[in-house]
């Protein structure tokens, strides 16, 4: 992974003036910016930048997800890129002086341009200061917002009557979806409105009796671990009483909700058994509907939408489980704690359903022992949450659109140094927590290179616990830990560890995360195509996620994931680009 740095006052040898103004700065650098922008100028363009600077690009200049780092890699992007983009029409948005710190400062430029015969776009730019008093850039990032021609009919372009009934809709034989969706949790429906406000016929595919059902019938006491502000998903966001920290169940009504009030076409207790790519380039789908099939030949695109893992439980093997006369689930499968009363429950993983999973066992007065193999990160929500979320998702918050367009302008590799930091302060002040925990034997870290969560849910999806009271039941011995020793096998009565202790237990709860995402993908589409499918989750060299959202590099399949604030964001790139396909306006990937 690249080196990326912070532009301290001490790195830069510079300081912000205090009669500084901003506006003028920003005006000057904006004026340079878009006076060889439109000349093409990519060497001139170049200059504006400090020489250990990044350019994070979403569609608009790459129809890629790109970061380039350093003003050598900035230089080659722009002489390929920026002649043929013909950037043109840079308006300033808002421009302010951002202190991070008594070392740390930029000046943030939010801005808006349009790419020739593409659409329109928006900018996000932070300029620090020079020895000499010239402002220069470190981050840059430019973003598409929508396609030329083809605007989200939304607002004043809304549909002036409603469609016929979503039952017509679904049952109709003779129009085929332009796209299927296989999910209907929150990110297929969050797609599935995207690519409706653009005219884009899908299809989304639910194996489950109810949408909300992947949410439903969870464990009772399951709860998002997100803020409400962080939460909202597109179009229609949740309203002004919802609590801060919603119940699943709440959500899963919610999601059944949305597909009814978005006129979403959706086909439960449904399920994709096949899908093939063809000659044409267009997909053959064969779906089983209600023990019917249905085979539909010209599907243009497939996305999937199935979760971390694509819904796969990952359950490891122990030498012994044949044995065990216990009952054992994956914590996906849990339901509620009431029906293991006056037994022993041991779970395996120190995640977050791991602790949701022992909470709620102590909660009804069971014996419940939370089995850890490796270090976790923990925060609390009271420090952490309003930490990491303050002021961009919180109440009196900017608008959700301007937080999603802010967090993504800072490179997930560009703020390794102020994640390092936000997550030192944030431990400072739980410091009794983590104290706490380190006192009785439970292990825990700072996260990826000390990022915290940051890295970690990009490259994991997890590892880590935001913390909402099971600490306390671990620090206070009311949730039995289990660390010092590998589990080495089963026993008809329990587990075993390689130290030669054991563990009595009645039922096992493998809280132990989900396989790879590709194996859904192989299962439905086989493994010549599974086989050419980049990895879904994860890091590549440049520090953006390696497949989702971007293209699985087989042609017409993609995989849309993520929490609810990744799914409401992305979920507009997947559908420009799936929109621009079929309109044929879409470029060459840069570097694909």
């Amino acid at each position: 992974m690249p080196n990326f740095h912070l532009p301290t006052f001490e790195r830069l040898n510079a300081t912000v003036p205090t009669d500084v103004d901003v506006d003028q700065v920003a005006a000057t650098w904006m004026r340079s910016l878009s006076q060889h922008a439109e000349e093409g100028n990519a060497r001139a363009v170049t200059a504006l930048f400090i020489q250990d600077s990044y350019w994070r690009d979403m569609l608009a200049l790459t129809w890629n997800f790109r970061t380039f780092h350093g003003a050598a890699s900035i230089a080659k992007f722009l002489a390929d890129r920026l002649l043929p983009a013909s950037l043109a029409n840079f308006r300033i948005k808002e421009s302010a002086l951002q202190p991070l710190g008594p070392d740390l400062a930029w000046i943030r430029i939010a801005f808006n341009f349009t790419v020739k015969d593409v659409g329109n776009a928006s900018g996000i730019v932070r300029l620090v200061p020079q020895s000499d008093g010239v402002w220069q850039a470190w981050g840059m990032y430019t973003n598409l917002e929508g396609l030329e021609g083809f605007p989200e009919r939304i607002g004043a372009l809304r549909p002036e009557f409603a469609p016929g009934s979503r039952a017509e809709s679904r049952n109709a034989a003779d129009n085929e979806p332009v796209v299927v969706i296989v999910g209907g949790g929150h990110s297929g429906l969050a797609l599935a409105a995207r690519l409706k406000a653009l005219d884009v016929r899908a299809l989304v595919v639910e194996k489950n009796a109810r949408v909300g059902d992947n949410w439903r019938n969870r464990y009772d006491k399951l709860r998002l671990h997100d803020p409400v502000w962080y939460d909202h998903m597109p179009y229609l966001p949740f309203p002004p009483t919802w609590p801060i920290y919603t119940p699943a169940k709440k959500l899963a009504n919610w999601l059944e909700t949305y597909a009814d009030a978005l006129d979403l076409d959706v086909w439960t207790s449904s399920t994709v058994l096949a899908a093939q790519p063809s000659a044409s380039g267009n997909w053959k789908v064969v779906i089983n509907r209600d023990g019917a099939e249905r085979v539909f030949s010209n599907v243009h695109h497939v996305v999937f939408a199935t979760g971390w893992g694509g819904g796969q439980l990952n359950v490891p093997s122990f030498p012994g489980m044949d044995r065990f006369k216990g009952e054992m689930m994956h914590s996906a499968e849990y339901k509620r704690s009431e029906r293991y009363k006056g037994k022993k429950v041991v779970v395996i993983g120190a995640c977050v359903s791991a602790h949701d999973v022992a909470a709620d066992c102590y909660s009804q007065g069971i014996d419940v022992t939370m089995y850890q193999r490796t270090s976790t990160y923990v925060m609390s929500t009271g420090h952490g949450l309003s930490a990491l979320m303050k002021p961009s998702y919180w109440e009196g918050g900017p608008p959700t659109e301007n937080a999603d367009r802010d967090g993504a302008s800072l490179a997930p590799r560009a703020v390794v140094e102020l994640y390092r930091r936000l997550t030192g302060a944030v431990a400072e002040a739980d410091r009794e927590l983590l104290d706490g925990l380190r006192g009785c034997g439970f292990r825990v870290n700072m996260g990826i290179e000390g990022t915290g969560s940051g890295l970690l849910s990009f490259e994991r999806g997890g590892g880590y616990y935001l913390d909402v009271g099971a600490s306390e039941l671990l620090i206070s011995g009311k949730i039995k830990l289990k660390n010092d020793s590998l589990i080495s096998g089963f026993t008809e009565r329990g587990v075993r560890f390689e130290d030669g202790s054991d563990v009595e237990a009645d039922v096992v709860v493998f809280a132990t995360g989900f396989g790879d995402a590709r194996d859904t993908i192989r299962k439905v589409c086989g493994d010549a195509v599974g086989d050419r499918c980049a990895r879904v989750w994860g890091l590549d060299e440049e520090g953006e996620v390696n497949g989702a959202w971007r293209g699985m590099g087989v042609r017409g399949l993609w995989y849309m994931m993520g929490n609810l604030a990744m799914s409401r964001f992305y979920s507009k790139h997947l559908a420009l680009q799936i929109k621009a396909m079929e309109e044929g306006v879409f470029g060459e990937r840069y570097g694909a």
